[in-house]
């Protein structure tokens, strides 16, 4: 099987380091296994979306060494794209997924929602005070095809649902990182894949866009494994083969909490204009999950060695700590190769 995979970013201001270590792990796994490593833009959240991030995306991944094969490239200031599986961004696809989601409706698979915000918002509250988890309750997924004709006509608002149905039983799939996964149809939520303003969710745009770009193995965050099942169950609905699926560890600020800005700096543009050299933060971030195996002594790597020794099967399933004196000390060594010109992209002698 030839290796595909997409780093499929938002553009949203910046390039967050869990961003850069999750670019760099498809990278990293398509170029040891000889594949085609794609960035994809995933802009369908307008409310979302940074005038000028795309760019600085593009810029840093650049800069830090990590070349795309395929997707939106900078010719100057101008955005084009490369490849035979665009276009690379999603706001570009809109017909590609209302086509998908239609073709859902008619074989069963999806149905329209009009239910109010207003409803929702009691249907949770009133869900949250029994105990129970927050769910659609497939209201409108008794509602009759005139009766749906009629409204969407008088141009009622609605939204496209998955119709998840529980007699499906357990979802089970191998995660590359996790090991085997279950999850129960009835713990999965009808949810949303067309929203009213014509756009698609991140579920529907994802898995078409993965099918339609043959992508092999998709490695993302681990906070999108509860997502997966969801996936899974669309793959089934189209009768499409489903990727393998690998979620990295999440990253964790030193007190074991979730990452986030307000302990610290998370912008990827930040190190650099701090003065942090690219080959520093490639070694850190390459660590924050993995590690080159038993035996390993080697401390410095450069991103042709990171290559050769990089392995799914190495990525830890704890959440790795960002400490930053393990970027401090692995700047000042880099520092030192560089100066000393000891830095070389060297291969060992078996590859």
């Amino acid at each position: 099987m030839s290796v595909r995979v997409r780093f499929a970013p938002s553009p949203t201001g910046y390039l967050h380091v869990g961003g850069l270590r999750t670019a760099l792990y498809n990278y990293l796994f398509a170029k040891k296994h000889g594949g085609v490593f794609i960035l994809r833009i995933e802009d369908t959240d307008r409310n979302r979306f940074v005038d000028g991030a795309l760019e600085s995306l593009i810029r840093s991944l650049e800069n830090l060494g990590l070349h795309h094969d395929e997707g939106p490239y900078l010719d100057g200031d101008t955005i084009v794209e490369r490849g035979d599986h665009g276009p690379y961004i999603q706001s570009k696809r809109l017909d590609m997924y209302r086509h998908y989601a239609d073709e859902l409706l008619a074989n069963g698979h999806a149905y329209h929602c009009f239910c109010t915000s207003e409803r929702l918002e009691k249907l949770r509250a009133d869900q949250t005070a029994l105990k129970q988890a927050p769910r659609y309750d497939k209201q409108c997924l008794s509602l009759s095809k005139d009766e749906v004709k009629r409204r969407i006509e008088a141009g009622e608002p609605y939204v496209i649902r998955l119709d998840v149905a529980f007699e499906r039983g357990e979802i089970v799939f191998h995660d590359l990182v996790r090991g085997q996964v279950k999850i129960h149809a009835k713990d999965i939520d009808d949810q949303v894949l067309m929203k009213s303003d014509g756009f698609p969710t991140y579920h529907l745009a994802n898995v078409v866009d993965d099918h339609l770009m043959e992508i092999s193995h998709v490695i993302r965050g681990e906070e999108w494994l509860p997502s997966t099942p969801k996936h899974i169950l669309l793959y089934e609905a189209f009768g499409w083969e489903q990727p393998e699926f690998a979620h990295l560890p999440l990253l964790l600020n030193p007190d074991k909490s979730k990452l986030s800005k307000r302990q610290g700096d998370v912008a990827v543009e930040d190190y650099l204009r701090k003065g942090y050299l690219k080959e520093a933060l490639i070694n850190f971030v390459a660590l924050l999950g993995w590690n080159p195996g038993q035996g390993s002594t080697q401390e410095v790597f450069s991103l042709e060695e990171l290559t050769f020794a990089f392995d799914i099967n190495h990525v830890h399933k704890a959440g790795a700590v960002f400490d930053l004196r393990k970027l401090d000390w692995l700047d000042r060594k880099s520092t030192r190769l560089n100066s000393s010109h000891e830095w070389i992209s060297r291969m060992p002698s078996s590859a």
